[in-house]
């Protein structure tokens, strides 16, 4: 080659063209085949996590009317809302454990259909004891399932593109917000009393279809691994593959379940996803309240505002997830948003019987804890792998969404105590202020990845 048309390719040429050379993927196979893989797996993973999300949290929308028409004090509420994670918290280590086993296809798919019938039983609820039996075993039938897509990303993506991977993929909790919080009210609206039927009664049935549905679509769509993957040819099997062993290679190494609860880290991160799951569901669960509060009226009405924070977190959670990756850097990342959650959480608290400032401030705090979910599994992803990675994040996110337990019941209990939700609200900003002092105090070498 000349002079002349060296320095015409430039560097980044010359690179493709030695790397074609010698048999090996230029930076333009390689995004190439990673814009395949996305979406192939992940707009389906979404929409799964849309459903997933739905049934799990529109109880906070049922609780507009459920809670009147079955004389429930906002403490059952709130315990029964919460009660789903005790369930969550003993079944999800094994869950994560069998799917890493059996495979991601099966295993996803059972884990859909049992909740989605599940969910559909909620029509019969009656009393607080059958409330509580049914969300523990809600929570028993969708353990595994967030853990288990995030293990199964790791079989996928290297570390280094899986922050806005992961931002997307939980791009599905406002989604379920922008579009399933508007869809309950109207549903609770137009059905009430049709067929003999309540509107949250109808809500519970009508929403529990696509869970059962998609459970369906997810034998015949899903593949366990790259390996698996008919849709990829041999040379991009063996480039992702390439990329993943590389990546593996360089992490430190736990051998054993035991050797994962024995690693301090597993514990500080256990920590720290507690504090934000602690806001994220303080938000999702009582968001139709809080917007009522502020002297909002009709059940589609509270859905259409209680949507706008979630649209403004849909953008946020995936403009940080790209600058995560792009510059590597994951700490900032997360503690920007964590204080920025608890600002909205304390400021919404404040005027909360005003609409608009209400409504602008919750916007902060879905943004903010919102955006620190998907930035977070960055962070134990970086440096555990494997079967090691299976055990990990579902101990990692067993403990984290005993939050879930702790969060609804604390604000119901506050809530009827005080006549009021801004003391939960306040606990709820910091718990974010927590998190993120936790993770400043995390070694910038174990997560910069």
């Amino acid at each position: 080659m000349s002079s002349y048309e060296a320095a015409s390719l430039g560097p980044d040429g010359l690179a493709a063209q030695a790397a074609a050379a010698a048999g090996q993927p230029g930076a333009a196979e390689v995004e190439r085949t990673y814009r395949k893989v996305f979406w192939r797996i992940v707009p389906f993973l979404m929409l799964c996590y849309v459903v997933a999300y739905l049934d799990r949290v529109n109880v906070g929308f049922a609780k507009l009317q459920m809670s009147t028409d079955l004389a429930f004090s906002e403490t059952v509420f709130g315990l029964g809302a919460g009660v789903f994670f005790i369930g969550y918290f003993l079944f999800e280590l094994p869950s994560n454990i069998l799917m890493h086993k059996l495979g991601a296809r099966i295993w996803i798919a059972r884990i859909m259909i049992t909740w989605g019938l599940l969910s559909a039983v909620f029509v019969f609820v009656k009393t607080p004891a059958q409330f509580y039996i049914l969300r523990f075993l809600l929570g028993l039938a969708e353990a595994g399932f967030y853990p288990g897509v995030i293990l199964y990303l790791t079989y996928w993506f290297p570390s280094h593109r899986r922050a806005k991977i992961i931002a997307v993929f939980m791009s599905a909790i406002p989604v379920s917000g922008i579009f399933g919080n508007p869809l309950s009210g109207w549903i609770m609206q137009s059905f009430h009393n049709n067929q003999g039927l309540a509107g949250w009664q109808w809500m519970f049935l009508i929403e529990a279809i696509p869970a059962i549905a998609i459970g369906i679509a997810t034998i015949l769509y899903l593949d366990n691994g790259i390996a698996n993957a008919k849709w990829l040819s041999e040379r991009e099997k063996r480039l992702l593959t390439d990329d993943i062993c590389a990546q593996q290679q360089e992490k430190t190494r736990t051998h054993s379940v035991a050797g994962v609860f024995r690693d301090p880290r597993t514990w500080w991160m256990s920590l720290i996803y507690f504090a934000f799951v602690t806001g994220q569901y303080g938000l999702t669960f009582w968001m139709p309240t809080l917007v009522k509060s502020t002297g909002v009226t009709g059940a589609f009405n509270i859905g259409l505002l209680s949507a706008i924070p979630f649209l403004v977190a849909i953008v946020v959670m995936n403009i940080m997830g790209h600058s995560s990756d792009r510059r590597r850097e994951r700490r900032w990342h997360l503690i920007g948003p964590a204080l920025c959650g608890a600002i909205g959480f304390t400021v919404a608290a404040s005027f909360a019987h005003n609409t608009a400032v209400s409504i602008a401030f919750l916007s902060l705090a879905a943004a903010g804890v919102l955006t620190c979910a998907p930035l977070f599994w960055s962070l134990p992803t970086a440096f555990m792998s494997g079967a090691t990675a299976a055990a990990g994040i579902a101990i990692i996110n067993s403990i984290g969404n005993l939050a879930g337990f702790a969060s609804p019941y604390m604000i119901g209990y506050l809530k009827d105590l005080t006549h009021s939700t801004q003391s939960g609200m306040y606990v709820l900003a910091g718990m974010l202020v927590i998190g993120a002092l936790a993770v400043w105090l995390t070694p910038a070498r174990l997560v910069n990845r």
